[in-house]
């Protein structure tokens, strides 16, 4: 079951699925021991958190390419188009509405919501900006199934509140307070200041 993988196992993942499709063109098969040396990565690491795939390696072969990334995929839902939607089209909102990579993934954005009015019956990059205030209808209408909060700390609990009463399936949160959600809700937690003060403290 997905949910038995470790948490950081699931975070390489995507990283594993980037670099194979980097070698687009490369040889018919590839060795757990060439991904780990190109990753920086050891070896029985990256043969296990493979093993939660479908793939399936061969002695002294390795994994055939093409069928190593159609195994990623598939269990990172890639090929399952789910529809997410931006809360907060300010700053990050709005960096996030222009950023194409999210469709790798399967994953389309539909919509923003905000409450200024001088976005709202706006577009970003394509995308339409809704009144936070229409969230309900606006989840149901579009079929989003991921939200991602964009919106100041003091608001975002507010906001976390609704999605999760309007069907919303997982939220990923850059606001930088920890959201209360039922047990069995999905939430990512993304503190960019947080992340560099870490960092910072590293150098």
């Amino acid at each position: 079951m997905k949910s038995d993988i470790p948490v950081t196992c699931l975070q390489r993942l995507p990283v594993y699925l980037n670099y194979l499709k980097s070698l687009d063109g490369g040889a018919e098969y590839i060795s757990s021991g060439a991904i780990a040396r190109a990753l920086n990565m050891g070896e029985v690491l990256v043969r296990k958190d493979l093993a939660y795939t479908s793939a399936q390696g061969r002695t002294r072969v390795g994994y055939n390419r093409v069928e190593l990334v159609a195994a990623l995929e598939d269990y990172l839902g890639c090929n399952n188009k789910k529809n997410a939607a931006i809360f907060g089209a300010g700053g990050l909102g709005h960096a996030l509405l222009s950023y194409g990579g999210f469709i790798n993934y399967g994953i389309e954005i539909v919509a923003a919501f905000d409450k200024d009015p001088e976005k709202i019956g706006t577009e970003i990059s394509g995308k339409p900006v809704y009144d936070v205030s229409e969230t309900k209808e606006g989840v149901e209408k579009l079929g989003v199934e991921l939200a991602v909060i964009c919106v100041p700390a003091t608001h975002a609990q507010e906001v976390a509140d609704v999605l999760v009463g309007c069907g919303v399936k997982a939220i990923l949160n850059f606001a930088p307070v920890l959201l209360k959600v039922p047990e069995d809700f999905n939430v990512r937690n993304i503190d960019l200041a947080a992340n560099l003060a870490i960092l910072s403290s590293l150098i």
